[in-house]
Order: structure tokens, then C-alpha cells, then sequence
């Protein structure tokens, strides 16, 4: 990774952690759980998700409002309607949230509603758009590419790092492979050698890895256990409903319960969840 100017560790113990709120950060202590569906469908989705979730509670919530999707007649996102009801989630519950932006025409209006841009799988080597987010006054989570390998993943990271951001949180959320039992294969080797080889915050996407519900919270558990710096999530108040990875998304108890089982192999790995971030009561605005 000798090309790896910014993104390498400069020493063994050399680790950065990125707040994405002043009281809401990866790569330090606290582990950063994040969770949510994988589209914002209505305002009434995400304020029973907020309210509910602070049970757990998780660190962030993610949701999507601009969706690639394979075909193009997929649901594609509620567009500005949906940051707008991110936006009114994040104010009134006091809880940072986690959108992908997929062109560099999007990056302003989704910068104004969301504490963290997304790069999806699609986009990892996207550079214009990596080179964009440079000047992205926001972290950036950067998901690993369907085929990528850890040094495209973290040249990537670079990319960004390069044009100016450093705040960039590395997301392991599965690769192809021959095998179509599972959505993509979870490669927590990579997420090992992240953490050796570079200082910025990995998490880990157990929903995209697997798509396959059944298998999410063993795996989230895997990646903790592993020293992943947090999970990413998908989860809905009516799972089978869900207008999009609706096979791969748990039930806002069985993410609550997958939370709960966190705490005592964050505790043999040295890290904490913490208690209370989200606000379960709406604040006034």
C-alpha cells in the first residue's frame, strides 16, 4: 500500500476517529451501530423506526432516498421528498443519518438534509465522484466494490483523502463470488486487514453481505468480534413490506435484540455501546 499516502498507518497503534456528530463518532471506543431501512419510504416509517430503535439504541440511522438499482424499473428512491423527511428525523430525534449520494450534482442538496454522504458499491471507483466528495464538507462511509480488492478498496478511500477529506469510514459489506447461496460473501479477512493496514474506522454491512435475514445478526456479531469498528443494518417495522432488500431486512425487535447480543463481545474486545444516543422522545421544532 506503499501509494496509500494518507489512508496507510503511519504505525501500528496509529487509528482516526471521525465524528459524525459531536456526540456520535467511528473508530473510537464506542462502536457505531447503525440502522434502518434501506429506503425511505414515509415520514410515519421513520419516526416508528427513530422511536423504536432508541430502545437498543443505535448510534445512527441510515435510509436511502437516490437507489441504484439494477433494473430500471426498481424503485429508485424518494428522491428530495425523502431528505426532506430525513432531515425532519434527524432534527426532531436528535440522531445523525446516513444517505448515499450517487452523482456529483447530489452531493449539495444531500450534504443540507444528511450528517453522512454514502458511496454505494457501485460507485466505489467512481472518481469524478470520489474526487467531488474531497471537497464534501461531511464524512464519508465508502462501501466496498462488488469485485474490489482491499488495495482498490482503500485507493479509493485515497481518492477522496487526496481532494481533501480525511473523514472517510470504510464499509466491508461483501463481494461476489460463485456461490449464490447468500447474496455475496462477507469477507471479514478483509476487515483484518483493513484495520492492520489502515487507521480509518471499518465497519461492516451484514444485510448486503448476506440477503438473507436469518444470517444478518450471527454475522454482525462475526465482524464485532473480528474488530470491526461498528455494523450497518437494514431493518424496517414490517420487514416482508419493504419496497427494497425486503429478504435481507430484520424487524425493528429482532434489531434491538441483535444490539443487545453485541455488548458482551464488544466487552471482550475492548470496545462499549453506548446507552441513550438516540432521543426517544421527539424534540420540538
Amino acid at each position: 500500500m506503499q501509494d496509500a499516502k494518507l489512508a496507510a498507518k503511519a504505525h501500528d497503534t496509529h487509528t482516526t476517529e471521525i465524528a459524525l456528530t459531536p456526540m456520535v463518532s467511528a473508530g473510537g471506543p464506542d462502536l457505531l451501530i447503525v440502522g434502518g431501512p434501506c429506503s425511505v419510504e414515509s415520514l410515519d416509517q421513520m419516526t416508528t423506526i427513530a422511536t423504536h430503535l432508541a430502545q437498543a439504541p443505535v448510534q445512527a440511522l441510515r435510509g436511502g432516498v437516490y437507489k441504484p438499482r439494477t433494473s430500471p424499473y426498481a424503485f429508485q428512491g424518494m428522491g428530495s421528498e425523502g431528505l426532506a423527511i430525513l432531515d425532519q428525523v434527524r432534527r426532531q430525534y436528535q440522531v445523525p443519518v446516513i444517505t448515499e449520494v450517487m452523482a456529483i450534482a447530489q452531493i449539495a442538496e444531500v450534504s443540507a438534509h444528511a450528517d453522512v454522504l454514502q458511496v454505494g458499491s457501485r460507485n466505489m471507483q467512481n472518481f469524478d465522484l470520489l474526487k467531488a466528495l474531497g471537497s464534501a464538507n461531511k464524512p464519508v462511509v465508502l462501501k466496498r466494490g462488488l469485485s474490489a480488492t482491499v488495495q482498490e478498496f482503500v485507493m479509493a478511500a485515497e481518492y477522496i483523502m487526496a481532494h481533501g477529506n480525511q473523514n472517510v469510514i470504510l464499509c466491508e459489506r461483501g463481494i461476489r463470488s460463485f456461490d449464490t447461496y447468500t447474496r455475496n460473501v462477507l469477507d471479514l479477512g478483509a476487515v483484518v486487514a483493513l484495520k492492520q493496514i489502515t487507521h480509518l474506522p471499518v465497519i461492516v454491512d451484514p444485510s448486503h453481505a448476506t440477503g438473507k435475514r436469518e444470517l444478518v445478526s450471527a454475522l454482525a456479531r462475526a465482524a464485532i468480534a473480528a474488530g470491526a469498528d461498528g455494523v450497518m443494518v437494514e431493518c424496517h417495522p414490517n420487514p416482508d413490506a419493504s419496497v427494497s432488500d425486503a429478504r435481507q431486512t430484520l424487524s425493528l425487535e429482532a434489531m434491538v435484540e441483535l444490539v443487545d447480543s453485541l455488548r458482551p463481545i464488544a466487552a471482550a474486545v475492548g470496545r462499549n455501546i453506548p446507552l441513550g444516543r438516540l432521543n426517544p422522545e421527539p424534540a420540538l421544532v
